[in-house]
C-alpha cells in the first residue's frame, strides 16, 4: 500500500458554525459527519471523496477549542482555488464576513493569495499558483 497524506484535524467550538464557514469561504464541503464517544463529533470537509480532508472536531469534553494555528504567523492551511477571480471573490466574502486577515497579494514564487480567519482563529490561505505542480514550476523544479 502506498503512503499518502489523508487529513488534518482541527478543534472547533461550534461544529455547525465551522462547517458553514468552510463551505462559504473555501471549496470544501461536508463529506461525512460522525460522533465518537469520548472524542466528540467530527466533520470531514473535502473537495471530493478522494481528496485529503480537514477533520473538524467538536470535543464532547467540557472545554473550549484551542486553535492549533493561532499565535504562529506562519502556521496555516493552504487551499488552491481555480483562478485570481476566485481569490478576489473569496477575499471579498471574507471582508464582508469580517474574517479577511489580509490580501489578496501577489508574491514572486508564491502566487496570488489572501488569508482568512476561521471561526476558531485558525488561518486559512486561499490562493492560486500554489498547487504542487504550480509550486514546482515557480521554483524552477519542472
Amino acid at each position: 500500500m502506498a503512503t499518502v497524506f489523508t487529513h488534518i484535524g482541527l478543534p472547533v467550538d461550534d461544529l455547525d458554525r465551522s462547517i458553514a464557514w468552510y463551505e462559504a469561504h473555501t471549496p470544501l464541503t461536508l463529506r461525512d459527519r460522525d460522533t465518537f464517544p469520548g472524542l466528540g463529533e467530527v466533520a470531514a470537509m473535502a473537495e471530493d471523496d478522494e481528496s485529503a480532508y480537514i477533520g473538524l472536531v467538536q470535543s464532547d469534553q467540557d472545554k473550549a477549542a484551542t486553535p492549533m494555528l493561532v499565535g504562529n504567523p506562519i502556521a496555516h492551511i493552504g487551499i488552491e482555488l481555480a483562478d485570481r477571480a476566485a481569490v478576489d471573490a473569496a477575499a471579498e466574502r471574507g471582508r464582508e464576513a469580517g474574517c479577511l486577515r489580509f490580501g489578496p497579494v501577489e508574491l514572486p514564487k508564491v502566487g496570488y493569495f489572501c488569508f482568512l480567519d476561521d471561526p476558531d482563529g485558525n488561518q486559512v490561505e486561499v490562493g492560486v499558483g500554489q498547487s504542487q505542480s504550480a509550486s514546482r514550476r515557480l521554483r524552477g523544479l519542472d
